[in-house]
């Protein structure tokens, strides 16, 4: 996806709601003594589908918005964020994504790489850093309650990003007809009908 005008404003779109959405409502509500974290999610979603750069600025900007909202210290999202966008667009760039069921695999890759990372700036940072069996239980059951929002997430970002995305990003990427040859060891010799 290019970065116009539009897919600026649209990933920014999809940014600002995801913090907000996070902040106000889904944060202050724990399933099963764990919490869900939606811009992880968000981030990954529009990495896969608009690849490393979209996808290192949509985290950049998630982890800056967060912080800042949060009154945190500024740049341990933005750092972590930015590198999990990266590295799901890369991941898209290279591999074929038109499987339905891989943004699961990815939401729950990418929150747990944005947990482990994070809690590590943390408390290399010494922010606010905790050390316990439970934040391993937290982090457990958040991963699996965003690879439960992972599909309709998804499907809703892809929605709003689809008209910027360029034509077979979706579909499978097809192999080439195989090429008619003999036997193996008689390839390229003009024996066996090849």
């Amino acid at each position: 996806m290019t970065l116009s005008r539009s897919a600026a404003l649209r990933v920014g779109l999809i940014v600002l709601v995801a913090v907000l959405v996070q902040v106000s409502v889904v944060a202050q509500v724990p399933i099963f003594g764990g919490r869900a974290n939606l811009i992880p999610v968000a981030v990954a979603a529009l990495a896969l589908l608009g690849g490393s750069l979209t996808g290192a600025a949509a985290g950049f900007a998630a982890g800056l918005a967060l912080d800042l909202s949060m009154g945190m210290s500024l740049g341990g999202s933005s750092l972590v964020l930015t590198f999990v966008g990266y590295s799901i667009g890369r991941f898209a760039e290279l591999r074929d994504v038109s499987h339905g069921l891989l943004p699961i695999a990815v939401a729950a890759a990418g929150t747990l790489g944005y947990d482990m990372a994070y809690g590590a700036v943390t408390f290399m940072l010494d922010i606010e850093a905790t050390i316990s069996v439970l934040v391993l239980r937290d982090m457990l059951v958040g991963v699996l309650l965003n690879a439960l929002l992972a599909l309709p997430l998804f499907a809703l970002v892809r929605r709003i990003v689809r008209p910027l995305v360029p034509e077979g990003r979706f579909e499978g990427r097809r192999r080439g007809r195989p090429r008619e040859a003999g036997p193996i060891g008689l390839r390229g010799l003009g024996l066996g009908g090849g």
